[in-house]
């Protein structure tokens, strides 16, 4: 049989055919990469979105703090007690969940806080909560949101001692029973107490907790807790691991 002949007409519009299919096929794989592109980049966004919902979810959204302290700054203790000329600032870096921060105030707490309420220096209390993501308990936040929470009554340093002074151990959650003891222990009674209680049940402190705990770590000299710092430097714990010890260093820190 003969083959059809094709003419010259034929030839090019089945070029065109061949031309347009071609084309149509690119288009169709350029709308598919752009496709692409564009749900990857809403992946990413809604990755950040989640993550940063995830963020506040564990910090809370309040931005409240304590009546004297900024975000990232420690907490002035005994603010109304006006101290002496050349008194020295110490900076006390601590962790409710902190064994070691517990021996130290078992040992000192009463000498630093005695001093300070005297006039003969000025006490930061930087109140950490690293412990609960090392740990994995629902302990030093908490116990920081009761202690500041309590300041709004002026019971700040009363709850502080008494979470020292019963301190639940390291790795434990704290207990809303253990907070309500604290609470007692402190003073905190009547429309205080019920104030308290929701100021602690809305972790009003969390994020600021949080941002001292942040700004501590980007001290180049900080290691730890507890930490103690005169006049901005840090101390060795064993020159200052006695009330004598720690009262003479004071001494030698006033200008």
């Amino acid at each position: 049989m003969a083959k059809k002949s094709t003419t010259p007409a034929s030839d090019r519009q089945a070029k065109i055919q061949a031309a347009q299919k071609s084309q149509g096929s690119g288009a169709n794989r350029i709308v598919v990469a752009t496709v692409v592109v564009v749900v990857a980049i809403i992946a990413v966004v809604g990755g950040v979105v989640w993550s940063q919902n995830q963020k506040e979810a564990a910090t809370g959204t309040s931005t409240a703090v304590p009546a004297g302290a900024s975000m990232g700054q420690g907490y002035p203790a005994f603010a109304s007690v006006t101290a002496a000329a050349g008194a020295p600032t110490v900076d006390l870096y601590e962790d409710f969940q902190c064994p070691i921060c517990a021996q130290f105030e078992a040992a000192l707490g009463s000498t630093m806080q005695g001093l300070a309420q005297d006039g003969k220096l000025k006490l930061n209390y930087h109140v950490l909560n690293f412990l609960d993501d090392k740990t994995g308990a629902k302990n030093s936040t908490p116990a920081a949101n009761g202690a500041f929470c309590a300041a709004a009554d002026g019971k700040f340093q009363e709850f502080h001692n008494a979470v020292f002074a019963s301190q639940v151990a390291e790795g434990k959650d704290v207990t809303d029973a253990d907070l309500g003891a604290w609470a007692a222990t402190a003073g905190i009674t009547g429309d205080a107490l019920t104030t308290w209680q929701k100021c602690v049940a809305d972790e009003t402190y969390t994020k600021y907790v949080t941002s001292v705990n942040e700004a501590a770590f980007k001290i180049p000299s900080f290691q730890g807790t507890p930490t103690v710092m005169i006049n901005g430097k840090v101390v060795e714990l064993n020159t200052i691991s006695s009330p004598e010890l720690l009262t003479q260093a004071i001494q030698n820190a006033t200008q």
